[in-house]
C-alpha cells in the first residue's frame, strides 16, 4: 500500500497554494472573487446600445474611442487575437456604419480604422446603459456596503494593474 507523502512548502506562497489549496483561505477567496467578478462582468456587459454588437465588436469600438484611429494590426495586438479575426470584426462594423477605414498618413499600405458618429453614439449609449444599471444596483445597498465596495474597487484595480 502506498501513501502520499506531504508536499514540502516552497519559498513561493503561490506555488504552495497551488499544491494544496484545500485548506488555504487565500485560495478560497480567490475562487470566490473570480466567480463574483466573472458573473458581475457578464451582467454589466449584457447592458448594450441598440446596435446589437458582440463583445468583440464593442471592444474594438472601445479601443478606438480610447486610443483614436488604429490600424487593424494594432487592434489585433490590443485584443490579443490574430489579424484576420480583427479584419472580420472591422468589416462588420464598417457595414453597420460604426467605423470607417481610411488611408494611413505615413504608410500607404496600411489602413486606419476610426469611429464614425454612429460608432461614437453607440459607445456613449452602451456606457450610459451600463452605468445606469450598476448605479441602480448600488442604490439598493446600504451606505456601509457602498463604502466597502468603494474600498474594494481600489484594491481590485491595484490587483489588475500588478
Amino acid at each position: 500500500m502506498s501513501s502520499t507523502a506531504p508536499v514540502p512548502p516552497t519559498s513561493d506562497p503561490v506555488l504552495d497554494l497551488l499544491q494544496d489549496p484545500a485548506h488555504d483561505p487565500v485560495h478560497d477567496l480567490a475562487v470566490e472573487l473570480r466567480g463574483a467578478i466573472a458573473v458581475s462582468s457578464r451582467r454589466i456587459r449584457a447592458e448594450r446600445g441598440d446596435a446589437g454588437l458582440t463583445d468583440p465588436q464593442y471592444s474594438v469600438l472601445m479601443w478606438l474611442d480610447k486610443r483614436g484611429p488604429l490600424t487593424p494590426g494594432q487592434l489585433a495586438e490590443l485584443e490579443r487575437v490574430q489579424p484576420p479575426t480583427v479584419t472580420r470584426t472591422v468589416n462588420c462594423l464598417v457595414e453597420d456604419g460604426l467605423v470607417a477605414k481610411g488611408e494611413h498618413p505615413s504608410d500607404g499600405r496600411a489602413v486606419l480604422v476610426s469611429l464614425t458618429a454612429a460608432g461614437i453614439a453607440e459607445v456613449a449609449e452602451t456606457r450610459r446603459r451600463r452605468h445606469l444599471w450598476l448605479a441602480g444596483r448600488l442604490a439598493d445597498l446600504t451606505d456601509d456596503e457602498r463604502a466597502l465596495l468603494a474600498d474594494a474597487a481600489g484594491v481590485l484595480r491595484r490587483l489588475a494593474e500588478s
